[in-house]
């Protein structure tokens, strides 16, 4: 017998708001059950579902687990751009001049995740 990973779960400070820049960076969708100020939100998205759980505590040191995401219409510097928009920082820039390497960004509670290249740049590579 096996175990399912049913879903990743964030501490966070604002179960909504969080939740909210995550389904808008998956491309996913709150559960319409969840409302701002609700202690959960749930974002689910094609294959994975986010779970975001307000607690009293800050976040205070580097994640040990982190996300990694592939853009799959755009270009990891597209990408880039587009998570900067919706209001995720650069922590730090690890492109090579040949087209390698990723970017590591932290959403607006400050957990890392990392923007990889697409599957047509790693293609072309």
């Amino acid at each position: 017998m096996t175990s399912l990973v049913r879903h990743i779960t964030f501490d966070c400070s604002d179960a909504y708001a969080l939740g909210t820049f995550w389904a808008a960076v998956t491309g996913g969708s709150i559960a319409e059950d969840d409302h701002p100020g609700d202690p959960e939100a749930l974002v689910t998205a094609e294959g994975t579902a986010l779970l975001f759980v307000t607690v009293p505590d800050v976040k205070t040191v580097k994640n040990r687990v982190h996300l990694d995401l592939q853009p799959q219409d755009r270009t990891r510097d597209e990408e880039v751009e587009r998570l900067l928009a919706l209001g995720a920082v650069v922590a730090g820039d690890h492109r090579r001049p040949d087209g390698a390497g990723w970017v590591t960004m932290a959403d607006p509670e400050g957990n890392e995740f990392c923007v990889e290249r697409s599957s047509k740049e790693r293609q072309s590579a």
